[in-house]
């Protein structure tokens, strides 16, 4: 069964969640398109509108990303590939001498 897209009211319910638990409320925003004249904030129809242009393009073609691969075509392994080497860390330089020590 193929993906159907989202329509524009199912994405704004996504938008308005996500920003919802990053403590982002669009309702504080001015109604409509027109954005308010005396702090520039943009209207809340405008926002969900380049939120949807944004989730429908960007995202789109960074989930589709895939490391390059410099070997022979059809000898990459997606499983190596897709493992870090090292993770994050919050002082990298520390955990380095750590791991080389």
């Amino acid at each position: 069964m193929p993906l159907t897209p989202p329509s524009d009211a199912e994405l704004d319910t996504m938008i308005r969640a996500r920003l919802a638990s990053l403590g982002i409320d669009l309702n504080q925003l001015p109604a409509g398109t027109a954005s308010d004249p005396k702090t520039g904030s943009p209207g809340q129809a405008s926002v969900l509108a380049s939120l949807r242009s944004f989730m429908r393009t960007t995202v789109a073609e960074l989930s589709a990303y895939q490391v390059p691969f410099a070997g022979a075509a059809g000898t990459a392994d997606p499983a190596l590939l897709s493992q870090q080497a090292a993770p994050p860390a919050l002082y990298p330089s520390i955990d380095t001498a750590r791991r080389t020590a």
